[in-house]
């Protein structure tokens, strides 16, 4: 959980680990060497068509249908090859286990591009959101043009391919003349009345390694003093979670058009029910005549859910475009209390239960599933998860970016506290520019699993974490076997604290035999907040873990974490050997005997701070010389070996290449 920010002490830190990889098996058609059954869909082909290439569906929900009914007598792979084009789902495409979406008889059902894995290959959209037309000057707000959307809820806005911002106002003005109150605020400022549909704004909170939202329920006042109610329940359990007088401290309003505005930034007014209006500045050169603007409305794109002992299974994305999908539990009165990629919503007694954001795409209860070589764009929660009970699924070539949340989100997650997730893998993937609206998370998160492998990703511009694994509370004795292995990890905590490149925590095993294994990563150039963060993070009660020849340096640390003595939860049984680093330590704390930075106990309160580690090993590490790591690495050869070595495989560094 870090040592600087106990404001979230509610929450457990959070981690990520790799496992010996499970691979998909190749289907019996093509071991036996019959062709696929093949299906087709084309924006220009009609549902009361065959599938056909000549006489294509239209949609996927047609191709969906036709599979169904083909299943249960299986006798090869059936493949469904969507043509050039969008498709706008007006519903999830859901996969079930009862619905018969599963493959067959020892077969996999194949949803992909036409011509995939091919220089043909064709370009494919399966998109969750609509088109907004309709525009025109707006008479009240000088440079926005406006457009009716009816009931529309949105949190994001795509405008020529590109996010557009929420009209934002910075606490300039206010910082110091805000009281916090049992329901919100207090001030002798009148700007807040000045702020006009109010039921629309919320609040920002950044500390350390921690983001919230709240939303106000009304501002009222006269001239000496301005009232600021803020939504229940998220009020209080803010207040709860990081501190009763913390809210004080915020960062930014967003969403209402008294802020000032910049071109390409949005607002929907929602004051009249069910006639909403989506006010719009237009950037330099943009036509609102003639641009394409997309607002996301499915929540959710792709879901594959199975029951116990019956799983979703054998099912296959390759070479798609999924984009346009948000996700509204934040506007709820709940909000958005929030740590890592988990937010609060009311217990019982007063308590509260973390969940976590959810994968626009995301396979609950599934086995054998692929996703391949697909694109996940313009999502407004995490791209992918698989979770409750999912195993021997392969993620892999996939390209990740412009999420409002994390990555890939995978294992036993919030607020499950046990599960079965065995045999995963996630290998070569291209994670950046992600966290786009809740900054805590992660480029990838694997919660608690088995015999993960995490290899050769490459992970970059991210706002808090790289790569976590273990899970948001001390869930023991379900995590072994796991292995992060050859990722290329770089410019990390752009903007929060208290996090790493690669972030461990929870019991990882019973022995070294059946711990995490962390080699061969590149971890570096991550310098962003001078107070803390850490390349290799093993934080809290991290146990069992071997990290062996990686390079880590241009951290505010490069190896450490805070072992927490209370509750029994110190770090302990964790050896380094054979790496390459700087061995920062931040100028704050003072340096061990031995590598790392390792904060000490706080003698006046033992249950928020720190202590020593415990069986730490080291063994013929390297020291990289401090002025110029990066030099030193590419002079050395076995250093400049395993940056070589780290990041996409050589047949898949063209995704790097992509837009």
């Amino acid at each position: 959980m870090g040592i600087k920010g106990r404001r979230a002490g509610a929450v457990a830190a959070v981690l990520v680990i790799g496992v010996p990889v499970a691979t998909v098996p190749s289907s019996a058609s093509a071991r036996a060497g019959q062709g696929p059954e093949q299906l087709y869909v084309a924006p220009w082909g009609k549902d009361t068509w065959p599938g056909t290439v000549e006489r294509p569906f239209a949609t996927p929900a047609r191709a969906q249908k036709a599979v169904r009914a083909r299943t249960a007598r299986m006798a090869s792979d059936i493949v469904v090859s969507f043509r050039s084009g969008t498709y706008r789902l007006e519903a999830p495409l859901a996969l079930t286990e009862t619905a018969g979406d599963s493959g067959r008889n020892g077969h996999r059902v194949i949803y992909q591009a036409y011509g995939y894995g091919t220089s043909r290959q064709e370009k494919v959209t399966v998109s969750g959101g609509r088109q907004v037309t309709g525009w025109r000057p707006d008479e009240r707000l000088k440079g926005f043009w406006r457009a009716d959307v009816g009931g529309l809820d949105i949190r994001q806005l795509y405008v020529d391919d590109r996010r557009a911002s929420r009209l934002v106002r910075g606490n300039s003005g206010l910082a110091d003349k805000l009281k916090v109150t049992k329901t919100g605020y207090t001030t002798t400022s009148p700007i807040p009345r000045t702020w006009r549909n109010p039921a629309d704004i919320e609040f920002v909170y950044r500390y350390g390694y921690v983001e919230g939202r709240c939303g106000v329920a009304g501002i009222s006042g006269d001239a000496q003093r301005t009232t600021i109610t803020m939504d229940q329940p998220c009020w209080d359990m803010l207040r709860n979670l990081y501190g009763p007088e913390t809210p004080g401290e915020w960062f930014a309003v967003e969403n209402s058009p008294s802020f000032s505005s910049e071109p390409g930034s949005w607002y929907l007014d929602r004051s009249s029910p069910k006639r909403h209006v989506l006010l719009y500045r237009p950037r330099a050169g943009e036509d609102m005549r003639r641009v394409q603007v997309i607002a996301p409305v499915l929540q959710t794109l792709v879901s594959g859910t199975g029951r116990a002992g019956r799983p979703l299974h054998d099912v296959a994305f390759k070479g798609l475009t999924f984009a346009h999908a948000t996700w509204l539990a934040p506007s709820e009165p709940a909000g958005f209390a929030a740590a890592w990629s988990m937010y609060m919503r009311p217990a019982k007694n007063g308590d509260m239960t973390p969940l976590t954001v959810p994968g626009n795409v995301a396979f609950r209860t599934a086995e054998r599933i692929s996703v391949e070589g697909n694109r996940f764009v313009h999502l407004g929660a995490q791209a992918l998860e698989f979770s409750e009970n999912s195993s021997y699924n392969v993620v892999d070539g996939n390209v990740i970016t412009g999420t409002s949340d994390g990555g890939i989100l995978m294992g036993v997650v919030p607020p499950d506290m046990k599960g079965v997730n065995r045999g995963n893998r996630i290998s070569n993937n291209w994670i950046h520019g992600t966290g786009m609206d809740y900054r805590a998370s992660s480029a990838i998160w694997d919660t608690a699993t088995q015999q993960t492998t995490i290899a050769h990703n490459q992970v970059n511009d991210v706002p808090y974490i790289g790569i976590l694994s273990g899970p948001s509370e001390d869930l023991r004795g379900i995590m072994h076997g796991n292995r992060v292995l050859n990722n290329r990890v770089f410019r990390t905590n752009r903007l929060l604290a208290d996090g790493g490149g690669i972030y461990l925590r929870g019991e990882q095993g019973t022995s070294f035999a059946d711990g995490a294994v962390v080699s061969g990563n590149a971890v570096t150039e991550s310098k962003f907040n001078p107070e803390w963060n850490v390349g290799i993070y093993t934080d809290d009660s991290s146990r069992w873990m071997t990290v062996d020849r990686n390079v880590v340096y241009d951290y505010v640390a490069s190896i450490g974490g805070c072992s927490e003595e209370w509750g029994d939860r110190p770090v302990r049984n964790v050896r380094f050997r054979g790496n390459f680093w700087d061995d920062a330590v931040p100028g704050w704390l003072e340096r061990k005997e031995y590598p790392g930075a390792w904060p000490p106990a706080d003698e006046q309160n033992p249950e928020e701070g720190c202590g020593e580690p415990r069986e730490l090993q080291f063994a013929g590490n390297t020291k990289l010389s401090p002025a110029n790591p990066g030099q030193a690495c590419a002079d050395h050869p076995g250093c400049a070996a395993i940056v070589r070595k780290a990041g996409l495989l050589p047949s898949y560094r063209h995704l790097l290449e992509a837009p």
